[in-house]
């Protein structure tokens, strides 16, 4: 056995040193790069409204209906008659038999096709089944959907072999929870530094590193691993995927990660040490594994809003129920103005977060547009929404909704669980690309076709003849693109006037609304990046607001579309236009204060407080406090070698 671990160096000694030039370049390289679908979100970040590409609403064949709702029928029935969301919550562990009856109902091969014993569900359905089971245990939601989202079954689907999927995906399907593997204790969102190495030897290669975070890994039976191949004769190296058997000599579960929610996740830290895996089993070409990564969860972040969906529509629930019951001054909470706001926020904003979701999952499905803007304006607009709706039912709940179910129960009132949603909600703004990364991907998507044409003008790095030629390209482009952005149907009192039906609310301005809004956010663009050229990309603060500002416009659009197949199927259709004309007016509001923010701000002034913060000038500032924080180093060792901790991998059998 290697000497303790507390020996080792205080602080990471072997992840890769990067340039933030050659970060970005990694970066870059792993996206896709070319548009063969058309992509609505995309449109709109240019200042073309293409209701055309979502409207009339795409529908979901009869068979795959019949098929999914099925399915939620008997999941209802297991979550009612099996799952102990509380006994989850007390105990922090999902029981065995609970994680082997899901197995026994095909929940852990939703996605995965019917010729290797999955249901073949839709997205749609699939999502739904998240939403569900989210809501008995949002654990329950992590464990699925981190297998089948982002785990082995989906990169397999799109980028394994015949021979990989015929020996992985079976069992998947069944009896084989998996899981994802690419950070590590010294790497998040930059994947150019990551460390863990996969050295080809023969017909093999030896994986040596640490992964954090493996959500699954506790319980895993197979794993889907990046790791850094070194460039050699005959091999092109670069980051590349692997499925591990979890199981195999070398590989070390070393803690169970423990976290202010989803206390029932089995998320862990994970060795590998001289780990041998067939150069069969690796994912397509080696350096391909980011790309695989990123298409991965172009529709694998479509699981998280699907859940955060479902919370909204438990919060609604509560906030219903216990507002029409609790009276102050003479009359139910519900009817005072400032919880009657709040209420209506969670009812229209989930309306809306359906309708997104829903939307993009049939978009998935039908495999017609491009949607990786879309999937993750989703994940940024359900993560955001989706915590503060469960923030808002904390709120309304009063102290009931900071007292914990358990000690509701024990006092005689109903175990109404708020502060553990609010807790469990939270992670989704860190989850699968923070909200910071979201901004910055999004935004790097919405100026794709600014930057090519007109990328090499900035680029400091490009010789003079570059950059004529990309400023004659440019010239011509923006001679035909920028008068388009003048004027438009918006304008026209009598457009989308199918949104305008007798008897409902009028949903065609806002729809008009958008139109225009769409145009002065693509002029906005372009103005910022003639102000700014190079330095556009430091700007976060400004990118961040574009991206919010087309998630707005994004969910608005899809909320009156929803509205509307809702009316012409006869399904509470003038309750849906309801819903959608107050969660557009509310999101009108919201996009009108970040149009202001876009030049009216305090961007300068924090980045000279930050400067401040951190070269020490306000250290005086904390003094008078007893910092509770533990001794050790901020982020863990993470040397490749052998473990010297025990093993507390079990997989569920």
């Amino acid at each position: 056995m290697s000497a303790p671990s507390a020996q080792r160096p205080s602080a990471p000694q072997h992840t890769p040193k990067v340039s933030e030039r050659e970060a970005r370049q990694v970066a870059e390289e792993a996206r896709e790069r070319d548009w063969h679908k058309p992509s609505f979100a995309k449109e709109l970040f240019l200042g073309r409204f293409r209701l055309d590409l979502i409207h009339p609403h795409p529908l979901p064949a009869g068979e795959d209906v019949r098929r999914g709702e099925e399915f939620l029928a008997r999941l209802r029935d297991f979550c009612d008659s099996r799952v102990d969301g509380a006994l989850i919550e007390r105990e922090a562990r999902i029981p065995d038999e609970v994680i082997n009856g899901l197995k026994e109902l095909g929940a852990l091969g939703m996605k995965i096709d019917v010729k290797y014993g999955g249901l073949g569900l839709t997205q749609v359905y699939y999502n739904k089944a998240l939403a569900l089971v989210g809501s008995a245990s949002p654990a329950i939601g992590a464990l699925l959907s981190a297998h089948q989202s982002i785990g082995v079954p989906q990169p397999l689907k799109t980028f394994g072999s015949q021979e990989q999927k015929d020996t992985f995906l079976p069992r998947l399907a069944r009896s084989d929870i998996s899981a994802f593997l690419l950070t590590e204790p010294d790497v998040g969102s930059d994947p150019a530094r990551l460390a863990t190495s996969a050295v080809p030897d023969g017909t093999d290669y030896v994986l040596d590193g640490v992964k954090l975070w493996t959500t699954n890994g506790v319980v895993a039976d197979l794993l889907v691993v990046m790791a850094r191949v070194p460039k050699s004769e005959g091999h092109k190296g670069g980051i590349t995927a692997f499925v591990v058997e979890a199981g195999s000599p070398g590989i070390t579960v070393e803690n169970r990660n423990a976290f202010m929610g989803l206390r029932g996740l089995e998320n862990g830290v994970t060795r590998f040490h001289q780990v041998r895996v067939p150069a069969a089993n690796r994912i397509g070409p080696e350096g391909a594994g980011l790309k695989i990564a990123l298409t991965t969860l172009n529709t694998g972040r479509l699981s998280l809003p699907a859940m955060c969906v479902g919370s909204g529509k438990w919060c609604l629930k509560i906030a219903r129920e216990w507002s029409a019951v609790r009276e102050q001054w003479g009359r139910p909470v519900a009817r005072h103005e400032a919880v009657g706001s709040k209420i209506s926020f969670i009812a229209a904003t989930t309306f809306a977060l359906e309708a997104v979701v829903d939307l993009a999952s049939q978009m998935a499905d039908e495999n017609r547009n491009d949607i990786r803007i879309e999937a993750a304006l989703a994940k940024l607009l359900g993560s955001e929404m989706g915590c503060l709706m469960a923030d808002e039912l904390v709120q309304i709940r009063g102290g009931r909704g900071f007292e914990t179910a358990d000690s509701l129960a024990a006092r005689g009132e109903r175990a109404v669980p708020a502060e553990q949603m609010l807790r469990d909600m939270r992670i989704n703004r860190i989850f699968e690309g923070s909200t910071e990364i979201m901004h910055l991907l999004i935004a790097r998507e919405a100026v794709d076709a600014h930057l090519k044409v007109a990328g090499d003008i900035i680029d400091p790095d490009k010789p003079l003849s570059a950059k004529a030629k990309a400023g004659a390209n440019a010239a011509g482009f923006y001679a035909r693109w920028l008068p388009k952005l003048v004027t438009g149907p918006g304008q026209l009192p009598g457009t989308y006037a199918e949104f305008n039906p007798a008897g409902h609310a009028d949903l065609s301005s806002h729809l008009r609304y958008v139109e225009r809004s769409s145009r002065k956010l693509a002029r906005s663009t372009f103005y910022a990046m003639s102000r700014w050229q190079g330095r556009m990309e430091t700007k976060q603060g400004f990118l961040g607001r574009i991206v919010d500002i087309g998630a707005e416009l994004f969910a608005m659009s899809a909320a009156c579309v929803r509205a509307e197949l809702l009316r012409t199927g006869d399904d509470h259709g003038r309750e849906a236009y309801q819903l959608a004309d107050a969660f557009c007016h509310q999101s009108r509001v919201r996009v009108e204060e970040l149009f202001t923010r876009l030049w009216s701000n305090t961007d300068d002034l924090d980045r000279r407080v930050t400067e401040g913060v951190l070269s020490g000038t306000y250290t005086w500032l904390e003094e008078g406090i007893i910092d509770p924080s533990g001794e050790g180093p901020w982020i863990a060792d993470a040397t490749p070698g052998p473990s010297t901790r025990d093993n507390v991998h079990r997989p569920v059998r």
